[in-house]
């Protein structure tokens, strides 16, 4: 198949405007015979469902939360991009997509991005009319702070809380849909696969989390918005709840499967702190603005400090390695994730991390407190030192954080071409369920923006093309292939349950992310690879044999929805290893220990890797077909990626 990503012709900052005067619209009237499925209500899907609804059509919102509210994107902290420009620091649309080229390490597709960069202006416009408290300066006007991968102030935030903020207000449009009855809400219901009828995507089959019932629902298009699949390593920052069940149903139905493994660490997390822990927690990248990292300069004395014979405190700052801003002198600590993930992760291998496991560097806040004192620095940071308190039990106004890379954002996701549709017709994926827009490692607060620009600014167009094309009549599950698809889901769920094994989904969980983490994580090699997928087969084959799951499909069944989320991350774990193998560079968030600069950079090979690699689902148990789309740079030159 030939991937034809529909970017428009002209120039790149041309190119949106017109396409939204060439795509073909649906009349008002005609809206209101459209029925769109939108999968999931975070920022992506909620904005969608609402903005959709609010022009005419009919929309069905499913959730497996007892409410939209509970959405991931509420986990969001430090803020959300825009090139506004407030602070008058030299931002611009171009600056904004730029960093988010240069941050993506090249691997992103230029007319996405520059788009992103031009929407979000419109975003905050959105937000701040839909009373979302941005924190505002002393005069009034909307703040802003600065974030990794750049050198401007372009990020605008509400306190500690940016997400949970940004969602309620699309929350407050969605509920004012659902009120009309524009929108008709499904909480607890699970997508479990995707219906096609006639190469068209139809509807969707759930299944109800509380009762069990398999339930069918048809629609003109259906619209994913079902997030990341960082899950896929058992431990990371998102909730446990997060899985790839929606977009992997949708790849074993047709839908391509982009960069699998470009998979985001993120530096500052709270370290692991015990075998039994299951999620990981973030601490914002706003607070690199002001916390400086280091470790020990010595082995010997890093050693005295996870023994415990001496305080962080107590240790000179001539003794002091402040390695980002010795390294990366022009970023400082204001590096991009993946860069300073990597080099927290070289102090400890090097023997200089800290904490009772070694596998952690301190983020200092005593030059800035000290230069504006403690109030100062908890109106900014005060929820998220106080939750940090809560759960290491160290102050940090009077002691450094403890902070260790983990696993946080997937830039890898469903094909979707310009106008955000896979390779199915009719199947949309928005948000961080899509590959588009960040390449090989997202700048911070660039997952808000996307999930916004998606949901209100570009689907409500892009959609309206293709419907415009679809004949109006009613679509319902009287087709064969709904049936089908319902047989298919059954049948599965039977399976599970009928296995009768020793092991608990968890189980099977936690041995995959381990071999995730240790071979496709931070770093990767060839030689890991190949180990991990010799042994991500094996534990496949012992899933099927193995599994046991007690009560019945009839009920309320947690055990029985994660063992379903993890058969699917088995499989998506066999992806990305196979991605990462195939791809013999390094970029961005992939860092192959084979292709490095001398100084420990990523070395990429844009001779041969300057690709979106889109993964074809053939069968099961067969080798997945690679499907190249070549990325082509007219606005910004392939450079190898320096922030010293």
């Amino acid at each position: 198949m030939i991937l034809d990503s529909k970017i428009p012709e002209g120039p790149r900052a041309e190119k949106w405007e017109k396409h939204k005067f060439n795509v073909k619209l649906v009349n008002p009237a005609n809206k209101r015979k459209y029925d769109v499925i939108v999968v999931g209500t975070g920022l992506a899907g909620g904005a969608a469902a609402a903005s959709l609804a609010e022009l005419g059509y009919n929309v069905k919102a499913f959730t497996y939360h007892d409410s939209p509210r509970r959405a991931h994107s509420i986990a969001a902290q430090g803020g959300i991009n825009a090139a506004k420009n407030y602070q008058n620091d030299g931002d611009s649309v171009f600056r904004l997509f730029y960093d988010t080229i240069k941050g993506g390490d090249y691997r992103a597709r230029e007319a996405n991005v520059y788009r992103l960069a031009q929407v979000s202006v419109n975003i905050i416009d959105q937000c701040v009319a839909q009373g979302v408290p941005f924190a505002r300066e002393y005069g009034g006007l909307l703040a802003n702070r600065s974030f990794g991968g750049a050198q401007v102030s372009r990020t605008f935030y509400a306190r500690g809380q940016t997400g949970q903020q940004l969602l309620l207000g699309a929350y407050s449009a969605l509920s004012r849909q659902i009120a009309y009855g524009k929108v008709k809400m499904y909480t607890r219901s699970e997508m479990l696969d995707v219906v096609i009828v006639d190469g068209q995507a139809r509807g969707i089959i759930t299944r109800n989390l509380i009762t069990g019932e398999i339930e069918k629902h048809a629609a003109h298009a259906v619209v994913l918005a079902t997030g990341g699949y960082g899950n896929v390593f058992y431990l990371s920052t998102n909730a446990m709840y997060c899985n790839a069940t929606a977009a992997w149903r949708a790849h074993k139905k047709g839908a391509y499967f982009a960069n699998p493994c470009f998979t985001q660490i993120h530096p500052t997390c709270i370290p692991v702190s015990g075998d039994y822990q299951s999620k990981l927690t973030l601490m914002s990248e706003s607070l690199r603005n002001d916390g400086r990292v280091w470790v020990p300069k010595t082995v010997e004395m890093a050693e005295k400090v996870r023994q415990g014979q001496i305080k962080p405190q107590d240790i000179a700052e001539d003794d002091r390695d402040y390695f980002l801003e010795r390294k990366y002198p022009a970023f400082g600590n204001l590096v991009p994730r993946d860069v300073a993930s990597r080099n927290a992760k070289m102090m400890c291998d090097e023997g200089r991390g800290v904490g009772s496991t070694g596998l952690a560097v301190y983020l200092d806040f005593a030059d800035i407190i000290k230069r504006t004192g403690a109030d100062a620095v908890s109106q900014k940071y005060g929820n998220l030192f106080d939750m940090y308190a809560k759960i290491t039990d160290e102050d940090p106004y009077t002691q450094p954080m403890r902070i260790y890379p983990a696993v946080h954002y997937t830039m890898g996701g469903l094909w979707v071409d310009y106008n955000l549709q896979t390779t199915v017709p009719g199947l949309y994926a928005t948000g961080e369920c899509n590959f588009s827009d960040h390449g090989a490692n997202r700048l911070g607060a660039s997952a808000l923006m996307q999930g916004l620009a998606d949901g209100y600014f570009v689907i409500p167009y892009t959609i309206g093309d293709y419907l415009a094309q679809t004949p109006p009549k009613p679509v319902t599950t009287e087709n064969p292939a709904f049936a089908q698809a319902e047989a298919d889901v059954r049948g599965r769920v039977q399976k599970l349950m009928s296995i009768n094994g020793t092991r608990t989904p968890d189980d099977f969980h936690k041995h995959l992310g381990h071999l995730m983490w240790e071979y496709c994580g931070m770093a990767r090699t060839a030689e890991g690879l190949k180990h991990a997928k010799v042994e991500i087969q094996k534990l496949r084959k012992e899933f099927w044999s193995d599994l046991k799951l007690s009560g019945s499909n009839d009920e309320l069944n947690q055990a029985l929805e994660k063992a379903g989320r993890v058969a699917d991350f088995l499989e998506l774990g066999e992806l990305m290893v196979d991605d990462a193998l195939n791809r013999n560079e390094s970029c961005g968030g992939h860092f192959r220990e084979e292709y490095a600069t001398e100084d420990g950079e990523a070395k990429r090979n844009d001779d041969e890797y300057a690709y979106v690699a889109a993964w074809q689902y053939v069968g099961d148990n067969q080798p997945e077909i690679l499907n190249k789309e070549e990325l082509h740079f007219e606005n910004v030159k392939l450079t190898q990626r320096s922030y010293k």
